[in-house]
């Protein structure tokens, strides 16, 4: 079965995600209108700028649609900014952001630095054989975890030794990096898996 996953494309890397999607047995689709995102069984926010992608949803209409679906349980998954938007609370950002409540967590933004403290690292993230090398570019980091949320992956080392930079909640998954550049496609792999699931679920 081929799940209908949307990219939401209002800026950032739409084009990685849509091709992993492609890769990973999914229908991929991109998402810029309310009626666009009723078709998706599921739904990637990219990286890119968060604070500029929260103002476009807005001005498209998708804001409250998004957070209803996300409401009534559509699997999501964000990466980098994705994760920023996804998030129930966002430090060091604009008073005017506009959080999707996708997942019950304190997220910093840019916690790691300027673009010119990216850097790339090999996590264990759960539910993953072997380690994941991540890349992180102007990342953020979550503070605090809610209690129905699970870790996926923590930083291993250095200054931010500890810090959560993957999480799950229910059917949504967040990612301070971004393994759409890698071309090691197991994280996605796992949305695709989780939005199968939840399509079969139905009654």
């Amino acid at each position: 079965m081929k799940p209908t996953i949307g990219v939401l494309a209002l800026q950032g890397d739409v084009r990685e995600h849509f091709d992993a999607l492609t890769v990973c047995g999914a229908n991929p689709v991109t998402v810029r209108r309310e009626a666009e995102l009723a078709t998706v069984d599921g739904l990637v926010l990219p990286g890119g700028e968060s604070t500029t992608i929260s103002k476009l949803l807005e001005v498209f209409g998708l804001l409250e649609p998004l957070r209803a679906r996300l409401k009534d349980g559509m699997p999501a998954y964000g990466s980098c900014a994705g994760m920023i938007l996804l998030a129930s609370e966002v430090l060091d950002t604009r008073p005017d952001m506009q959080a999707l409540h996708g997942i019950d967590m304190t997220v910093r933004r840019n916690a790691f630095g300027r673009q010119v403290d990216s850097f790339e690292t090999d996590l264990e993230f759960a539910g993953l054989d072997e380690p994941l090398r991540a890349v992180f570019i102007r990342a953020p980091w979550v503070e605090h975890a809610g209690p129905g949320a699970q870790v996926l992956a923590r930083v291993p080392a250095g200054p931010a030794a500890g810090r959560i930079v993957a999480i799950r909640e229910g059917n949504v998954l967040a990612t301070s990096f971004h393994p759409e550049v890698t071309g090691d496609l197991r994280v996605h792999r796992m949305f695709v898996d989780l939005v199968r699931e939840q399509v079969a679920s139905r009654p």
